[in-house]
């Protein structure tokens, strides 16, 4: 053999000697621990390799429309693997086969062959124009039904891995209470148990297909100073814990979830995407979380352009990665780090913290064995029939039935010659944000609904009468006379959102960035609805909206009013399917709907001051206090949903009335289906602490269970509510049990309570403690009467005028006057029981005193 010829084997066995070298590299073993591999790659991994896995590559950088530059792709690695990229702005269809070229790039033409992130969106279906359209989350949680939450993210799973996403930036499980606030629609409610739930349900279904959720937007973030976007939250310790981050535990504590969005807000003046305390000693150090922080888009830039707290990119990225933040998205300030770690200025052990987080989550959601998702465990073609049909489901199960007198609903087709369909939501699709369509042709519009529905047999007569933002009135005539010429009117108003980083024709009233300063209805659609009612026709007014809006005109004059939160694809046929009865509306209210803006706040697990303490709502006829024109109530409440039939319910009961503190509480609710028709109803459990040393909500939502019963059916409905939900929350975030008396109330919603059973939690009943019936004191009551009159006054020293003064051994009563003043005959040695709506009933005895001054408390 020639020497030329044995070098050519000699190169060759060295060549396969390396290739098979790289292949038994540790990190590519997928039989070792993922810590090892993790070790042994970031061992390897250059400065600048490191760094690249914290950055982004972003749509913009790389595709010409729908085609990827390759030439661009390879300009801006240059041979070094970033760790994320997307393609907004690309078709469903042209994903798959371009993030292929990215991966293949990543994979087979980088030095270390480290797989990308794929990243997408899907608040409520995939962002990818082609892929089903689901509800808006405040849709979701209005069907007060997990199932049907996990089955969403299931489905939109199926269409990632169809299109080869394994990142998705969902879901968004923010707890809102400003409902100026245009982000509203992306929550699932004003309330964390119910967001928590719904929350852990979603993240189970994506997880459980392949899918790598991540969690949003991390911080408080529902409640900002004003209602506008980004701006601050203003909250103590315990609201943080027990509100704003409740979700965010509950997920975190109960999930291997591998990825956490931070926000763009503040908290106590320091940035959430900077603070050290929410990214690291709460995340990891009380939570014990595992995977990475990725920064909501632009944010670490903002530290020094909004924010104020960074001079240049080197400090805002200083910021973010010592607090605990690892990556960077949509902008630039990472790029530094390399030039100041070679001189110095930077500490690369917070790159290498980074940098083994990303790893750490792409070895455990099986990245580095199948980087291309060919072995998905779950798809779906995209737009399936199946998928169609779970979002036609969810949006049945969220209408929420707000009145409905005379009952009007549901319309019969029988009777019914002619109807007028109305405003400007009548004939639109309202998809909410983070949707890739606001055209009509993508989804089904109220008004084809209505017309498929009816056919021939119903002449359907539509006007749009006004727009959502215009003061043009010029349409309302002929709405009128539309109404004027049919049986019934069905009116519908609301708000509009932006499409997902599409263009939008109409300005939006809703969404990101889309913040309101007052919560009326927009434009002249008030208006429209006043003139439609003033035909005398039967007028139904369907809001269809992202958010609460305040409608009391509404409320008092319409018989029948809906609300449609953005219904997905489907929302126009399942409105009509409702209209004429072929579905019973069973949602539910996730956020309380105000009097007007100036009622804000208007949840309904406020504390026990919050509500005003007078409790004499007043009117132009007769002012009163708290307030003196109107009361603090809501015009609907938290949980509030009608439906066609009735429900009554029977009795309920706890499985026993003392529980040791890691007890799980039973509570068992019959109901009966008392109407004529089939229907679903949510069950509803609430907690009431009763006496505690910190002031703690009125009640809580802590349970719930939506059931379905035929006509005359009666069933047993079991709600269990583990008691550590009851705990307490210190100044540190620390939970603890105070020992006690509690209620859990069963109703129909927050409002409608139709049971209260008082259970003790602790070690030990203290002597004494009945929970079941009332301890009755005896007294000796005298036979002389003695005449006994005074004063009741409030604990402010005003007089209270109506008090009912009456002996417990007599059936005399009085009342007091305008001055507070009563005057009575009784028995010595008796007791006078004082009473008043709105305040703690009182008795106090009567000994031989003429002369008694009262004070009453409010509350009762």
């Amino acid at each position: 053999m020639n020497k030329f010829l044995i070098l050519i084997v000699a190169a060759c066995l060295l060549f396969t000697h390396g290739i098979q070298a790289k292949e038994d590299l540790p990190y590519k073993n997928p039989l070792l621990p993922v810590e090892v591999r993790v070790d042994d790659l970031l061992a390897r991994m250059t400065l600048e390799e490191k760094i690249a896995q914290i950055r982004h590559l972003h749509s913009w950088d790389l595709f010409d429309g729908q085609t990827l530059n390759m030439k661009k792709l390879h300009n801006i690695c240059a041979g070094v693997g970033y760790g994320f990229f997307e393609g907004f702005p690309l078709t469903a269809s042209s994903c798959r086969d371009n993030f292929r070229k990215i991966q293949t790039y990543l994979v087979e033409n980088t030095r270390l062959g480290i797989p990308g992130f794929v990243v997408a969106e899907s608040l409520h279906g995939v962002v990818q124009e082609g892929c089903t359209i689901y509800p808006q989350n405040i849709a979701m949680g209005s069907t007060f039904n997990i199932d049907l939450a996990y089955e969403k993210a299931k489905h939109i799973a199926g269409e990632l891995n169809e299109i080869g996403v394994k990142q998705v930036l969902a879901p968004c499980v923010d707890v809102v209470r400003d409902l100026r606030w245009g982000r509203v629609e992306e929550s699932f409610a004003e309330d964390p148990f119910i967001c928590s739930m719904m929350a852990l349900a979603e993240v189970q279904g994506y997880m459980s297909h392949g899918i790598s959720p991540m969690l949003k937007h991390y911080g408080p973030h529902g409640n900002p100073q004003g209602g506008l976007n980004l701006a601050s939250v203003d909250c103590g310790t315990r609201d943080l814990f027990d509100i704003y981050m409740k979700p965010f535990e509950t997920v975190v504590t109960h999930t291997n979830i591998m990825a956490v969005m931070s926000s763009y807000n503040s908290w106590n003046r320091v940035p959430n995407s900077a603070s050290h305390f929410m990214l690291t000693e709460i995340l990891r150090n009380k939570w014990g979380f595992r995977g990475y922080v990725y920064s909501d888009w632009g944010v670490v830039e903002m530290l020094k352009t909004f924010h104020k707290t960074a001079v240049d990119d080197l400090e805002a990225a200083g910021q973010v990665l010592s607090a605990g933040l690892d990556v960077e998205a949509s902008s630039y300030c990472f790029s530094v780090l390399e030039e100041k770690v070679r001189s110095g200025d930077f500490d690369v052990f917070y790159i290498d913290r980074a940098v083994r987080r990303v790893l750490r989550a792409k070895f455990e959601m099986g990245l580095f064995e199948d980087p291309y998702l060919e072995h998905a465990p779950y798809r779906l073609p995209l737009h399936s029939d199946e998928s169609v049909s779970l979002s036609r489901k969810i949006a049945d199960e969220s209408v929420v039935l707000l009145k409905n007198e005379k009952q009007l609903l549901p319309l019969d087709t029988d009777k019914l010659k002619s109807i007028a369909v109305i405003g400007p939501n009548a004939d639109c699709v309202q998809f909410g944000d983070y949707t890739w369509s606001r055209d009509n042709k993508d989804g089904i519009t109220p008004l084809q609904g209505i017309r498929q529905l009816v056919g021939d047999r119903i002449q359907v007569n539509y006007s749009k009468g006004c727009s959502l933002t215009s003061l043009d009135r010029s349409g309302i005539e002929e709405a009128v006379f539309a109404a004027q010429q049919s049986d019934v009117a069905v009116v519908f108003v609301g708000s509009s959102s932006a499409a997902f980083v599409r263009y939008n024709a109409e300005s939006p009233t809703s969404g990101e960035g889309v913040d309101l300063s007052d919560i009326s209805l927009t434009g002249v659609q008030n208006e429209l609805v006043q003139a439609v009612y003033a035909t005398g026709k039967p007028v139904i007014v369907v809001l269809v909206a992202g958010k609460p809006f305040a409608i009391p005109w509404i409320k008092e004059h319409v018989s029948s009013v809906l609300v449609q939160w953005y219904a997905g694809e489907q929302g126009g046929a399942s409105i009509a399917d409702i209209l004429f009865g072929n579905v019973n509306p069973s949602g539910k209210l996730t956020f309380s709907f105000p009097q007007s803006t100036g009622h804000l706040p208007v949840y309904y697990n406020h504390l026990s001051t919050d509500k005003g303490f007078y409790k004499e709502p007043g009117s132009y006829d007769k002012p009163g206090r708290d307030y003196v024109f109107s009361s603090p109530a809501p015009l609907w409440a938290f949980g509030y949903g009608l439906s066609y039939t009735d429900f009554k319910y029977k009795k309920a009961y706890t499985d026993k009335k003392h529980y040791q503190l890691y007890d799980t509480i039973s509570v068992v609710t019959q109901i009966e289906n008392v109407g004529n028709c089939r229907g679903k109803e949510a069950v509803q459990a609430y907690v009431h602490d009763v006496v505690s040393t910190v002031m703690t909500p009125v009640k809580q939502l802590k349970g719930f269970a939506k059931v379905e019963l035929g006509i005359g059916e009666s069933k047993d409905v079991l709600i269990q509510i583990p008691v550590k939900e009851l705990y307490q929350t210190d100044d540190s975030g620390n939970r603890f049990l105070e020992e006690g008396e509690f209620e859990i109330q069963i109703g129909t919603s927050s409002d409608r309570i139709s049971f209260k059973l008082p259970i003790y939690v602790g070690k030990k009943v203290p002597a004494g403690y009945q929970t079941n019936e009332t301890v009755v004191r005896k007294k000796d009551i005298g036979g002389h009467l003695i005449q006994v009159k005074g004063v009741v006054r409030d604990i402010q020293a005003t007089p209270i005028v109506n008090v009912r003064v009456t002996s417990n051994a007599m059936k005399s009563s009085v009342q007091t006057d305008l001055k507070g003043e009563y005057s009575i005959l009784v028995p010595e040695n008796s007791s006078l029981i004082f009473s008043k709506d709105g305040y703690v009933t009182k008795e106090v005895e009567v000994e031989w005193q003429g002369d008694l001054n009262v004070q009453m408390c409010k509350g009762g």
